[in-house]
């Protein structure tokens, strides 16, 4: 998933971004207290608050850090024709840390720039991260990646493409942006493969896995609602 929000000039505590938006107000919930200890690249917040129990009762006291990544839009590659998908790879520090493999298979993946739609956001990460055009498609859900600690969301699409040639291994070449220092390699998957590979907990990137899964419930459908030509 690419990062293109902010910039590397400026970064740390007192930067120069603006502070995160307010929360969103919701009822019985108290901040007591809200300060942001980091402002990069994305701002670091540190929230003293109070919410209503679910027996009636207002909680002591909790502090949080929440992480302000904000809305990310994302979209699996599939060619309804060939039967495949279109995935890419790249490395992951934090899966590192993880301690998983840092290359990760992917969708394709970004942020979104602000005040950028969504439509914008996928027709921009797929021509800097793929390379191939996509045609029709269709919104599959939006998903909170990590609720327990970050405001990223990601709006999940699937998209109509003709696969482009590879070789036996399904390698088709490599992309990415320069400018972000963005070193990706793009694949072929047989969608059956592909399939096999999230139900089988070998999909540990959670977008992907839930693409693939979603996939293996509507395959038959896609392919008839895309069996003639755009």
């Amino acid at each position: 998933m690419g990062n293109r929000v902010g910039s590397a000039a400026g970064l740390g505590y007192g930067g120069t971004m603006p502070r995160p938006a307010p929360l969103p107000a919701y009822p019985d919930l108290i901040v007591e207290s809200d300060e942001t200890v980091w402002n990069g690249r994305f701002p670091l917040q540190r929230i003293r608050f109070r919410q209503r129990r679910f027996d009636g009762a207002m909680n002591a006291p909790r502090t949080w850090e929440l992480w302000r990544r904000g809305r990310a839009a994302a979209v699996l590659p599939y060619d309804p024709i060939a039967d495949v998908v279109v995935l890419i790879e790249q490395f992951r520090l934090p899966a590192l840390a993880a301690g998983l493999d840092p290359v990760m298979v992917e969708v394709v993946a970004g942020l979104c720039d602000p005040g950028e739609d969504i439509a914008t956001t996928l027709a921009r990460e797929t021509e800097e991260e793929l390379g191939v055009p996509t045609r029709r498609i269709l919104p599959i859900g939006d998903f909170l990646l990590t609720p327990g600690g970050c405001d990223e969301h990601v709006s999940l699409h699937v998209a109509e493409l003709t696969a482009p040639p590879c070789d036996a291994d399904g390698l088709v070449g490599l992309t990415g942006l320069e400018s972000e220092a963005e070193d990706i390699r793009v694949r072929v998957w047989p969608a059956t493969r592909a399939i096999d590979a999230a139900l089988e907990g070998q999909m540990p990137n959670s977008v992907t896995a839930i693409a693939l899964l979603w996939l293996a419930a509507k395959r038959p459908m896609l392919r008839d609602l895309w069996k003639d030509p755009a």
